[in-house]
């Protein structure tokens, strides 16, 4: 077998080489399980890494597409706090319509403001004959609302201002919803909604399974018809304001807590009753929960690799039982100690690296087909591949060095007359 140049092998090298790839061949059917073992290992180690790689990079995306500035205030429930506690509150644990709307009204910066409500779900829809899975929620909203969540319209418009302060019975629909429809164009079509008859003015295109992906199983109505039907004044309400280009974030950021506040007719003293936050906030939340997943993703590869070098480890040493004889044959011709441990360690090695190459490709394609369910790019996660390269290297020289020492101290005599 012939090495490049930059190897520079010295022969006994390439001997030792030469007979561990052969011992390799020799027992392959023991060799392929254990290279099993250690893909098995690598690739749970790898594909895990890549999968955690490719929704860090789902949630990045999703949250740069809607800006680092955009602000979200939601209702901040008061259950289980002590009456003592709530001595101070002034409103319901809700956000009601009229505050939202007072608020959108006294905002001083530049901004798109997002209204929404959760009109109901586990909602089932009805076309024809057809009929929906009950996995279905309904979002009462105002235009801004697809602006605000990026959300694009794949066919059709959204709700006009007279469908808006009509509480219209039309509706905007996820792209998960279309296949009731059995391939007729949704746009100006009759949905039946929990016995209620909504005309289809509207489809968005698909999120797919990425963040906030949920609004491919989503209605949009107007937010009026959503309180004239769904639920009046006892609904719960979001706001998200999304600052124009040019407007401080951190000013939006104030203003908008100082607003609210007024809305809410809190005194400089009572306590903020709402939850206010950032999306850069919720962005670097998310990422420390990931960075907490990703540890212990690494954590549960490594007792998966554990077991495979244990089962390297073992298998070496029944190849060291089985070739007593052929390592006092060696010996007896002079071989040293050093050659015989060099023999062993590099047989381990390259069962652990043709394991770990195994198990890098196989954990790229299993990672990846998270990367192809959340429709975001191919992740080729070249730090993990080194670290897979590095693992199985380090797994292979500790689980061959016990059985390449065992071998080397064989004494010739007795090697010989093994049976």
């Amino acid at each position: 077998m012939k090495y490049p140049a930059f190897f520079r092998l010295t022969p006994l090298v390439r001997e030792n080489l030469n007979v561990s790839l052969t011992a390799v061949k020799t027992n392959r059917l023991r060799s392929v399980l254990t290279i099993m073992m250690i893909a098995i290992g690598i690739m749970a180690l790898v594909g895990i890494l890549t999968a955690i790689d490719a929704i860090k990079g789902s949630v990045t995306d999703s949250f740069n597409s809607m800006g680092a500035s955009t602000i979200t205030i939601k209702a901040k429930g008061f259950a289980g706090e002590s009456s003592e506690n709530r001595r101070r509150i002034r409103n319901t644990s809700t956000i009601t319509y009229q505050q939202a709307e007072m608020f959108s009204g006294i905002y001083p910066v530049p901004a798109n403001i997002a209204i929404s409500t959760p009109a109901g779900s586990m909602v089932t829809a009805s076309y024809g004959a057809e009929k929906s899975n009950p996995d279905l929620t309904i979002m009462g909203v105002n235009q801004s609302y697809f602006m605000v969540n990026v959300l694009e319209l794949f066919s059709g418009r959204i709700f006009s201002n007279y469908e808006m302060t009509s509480a219209g019975f039309v509706t905007v629909i996820g792209n998960g919803i279309v296949p009731l429809f059995g391939g007729i164009d949704p746009v100006g079509e009759f949905l039946n909604i929990e016995g209620r008859r909504y005309q289809v003015i509207g489809v968005l295109k698909t999120k797919g399974a990425s963040f906030g992906g949920g609004a491919d199983k989503q209605l949009f109505i107007p937010l009026g018809n959503a309180r004239s039907v769904y639920g009046g004044d006892d609904m719960n309400y979001e706001i998200k304001i999304q600052p124009l280009e040019g407007a401080d974030p951190q000013e939006a950021y104030e203003e908008a807590e100082i607003r609210f506040r007024n809305v809410r007719r809190l005194s400089p003293t009572d306590e903020t009753d709402f939850r206010i936050e950032r999306s850069q906030d919720m962005l670097e939340r998310s990422m420390e929960t990931m960075r907490i997943v990703t540890i212990v993703a690494f954590i549960i590869g490594f007792i998966t690799l554990l077991g495979a070098a244990v089962g390297l480890m073992n298998i070496m040493l029944v190849s060291v039982n089985e070739r007593t004889r052929e390592i006092g044959t060696r010996k007896a011709m002079g071989a040293t100690s050093r050659t015989i441990k060099q023999q062993f360690l590099f047989e381990a090695i390259v069962i652990g690296q043709l394991g770990g190459l195994g198990g890098i490709v196989l954990g790229i394609l299993a990672g990846n087909l998270t990367s192809l369910a959340m429709d975001t790019p191919f992740v080729v996660p070249w730090l993990w591949m080194l670290l897979g390269v590095v693992v199985c290297l380090v797994v292979s020289i500790l689980s061959g060095y016990i059985p390449a020492v065992r071998a080397s101290r064989l004494d010739p005599i007795e090697a010989l007359r093994y049976e």
